[in-house]
């Protein structure tokens, strides 16, 4: 597998590397023309262009984000916090994966599934009785240590729609973009800025009754298939093949105990399903 920094440095790097200044962005990359809406990614350079915005990342020389007319600049931060971060990550060595996550006790423990799981208004929920946000909707990994898997400080903000905000009580900020239907929100327990050991992953389901499952055999490996833009990202940035997928994954698999939350998604489940997430993070009672 290919070696990425020290997690005492890594952070030091993704804040050099994602140093941002404004300035003309092409519309090609190393030869290759990119149409609006659409990015090119190499191991060492990224090249993503949305409506009105363009960003250019080339390794060691940080992000170059070009403006033109009509473009909506409370959506720059949303590009280079999601994709453009997920791909520099995963161009220096780090694999960001579809999570959101608490802290408790000296580990992460992360909540996975796909857009509109319910990610973001679970860790709001999980503040409330006091655990901290670690990151929410992309977690970042820093697998350098072959004996251990550390997660990386969250970079997003918290984003809550209008329904979350009153299910939660969270505190409501600034909306997040002129068409998007979202507010940042503060933590109801802050945040933890030291990158974890992660403990646990919990893939988020759907189901009549609300219960937990450890997840073991080969379900494992099979749960980390996932079909997120960040996996794509990683894999490309890296320049796995085949067989050196199948060998990170297998590590994961190894290493990263998993557990299923199913539960009914209408609000008079959401107080018990947050309960029981909660317990899941603290190690209190049994799994199925």
């Amino acid at each position: 597998m290919p070696h990425c920094p020290d997690p005492s440095t890594a952070e030091a790097l993704l804040a050099r590397e994602t140093e941002l200044r404004y300035g003309p962005v092409p519309a090609e990359l190393d030869g290759t023309e990119v149409g609006q809406s659409e990015y090119y990614l190499t191991n060492e350079a990224y090249l993503l262009r949305a409506d009105g915005l363009s960003f250019l990342y080339r390794k060691g020389e940080g992000i170059t984000v070009e403006r033109t007319t009509g473009a909506d600049f409370s959506e720059e931060s949303l590009w280079l916090n999601g994709s453009v971060y997920a791909a520099i990550a995963s161009i220096n060595g780090f694999k960001p994966i579809h999570a959101s996550a608490v802290a408790y006790q000296g580990e992460v423990f992360a909540f996975t599934g796909p857009s509109g799981a319910g990610k973001s208004t679970l860790i709001a929920g999980l503040g409330n009785l006091g655990l901290p946000m670690f990151c929410d909707d992309t977690l970042v990994l820093d697998l350098s240590d072959p004996a251990a898997i550390i997660c990386l400080p969250g970079h997003k903000r918290l984003k809550l729609t209008p329904e979350a905000l009153a299910l939660t009580g969270a505190a409501q900020e600034e909306r997040v973009g002129v068409m998007i239907d979202k507010f940042y929100a503060r933590p109801p327990a802050g945040e933890v800025g030291l990158p974890l050991p992660l403990g646990r992953l919990i893939f988020l389901e759907e189901g009549r009754d609300l219960a937990a499952h450890e997840i073991t055999g080969a379900e494992r490996f099979a749960r980390l298939c996932d079909d997120h833009y960040t996996d794509a990202l990683f894999a490309s940035a890296r320049q796995l093949d085949r067989t050196a997928q199948f060998a990170l994954q297998a590590r994961l698999a190894q290493q990263i105990p998993m557990t299923r939350l199913t539960r009914p998604r209408d609000l008079t489940h959401f107080a018990a399903s947050v309960k029981l997430a909660a317990a899941l993070v603290r190690n209190e009672g049994k799994l199925t």
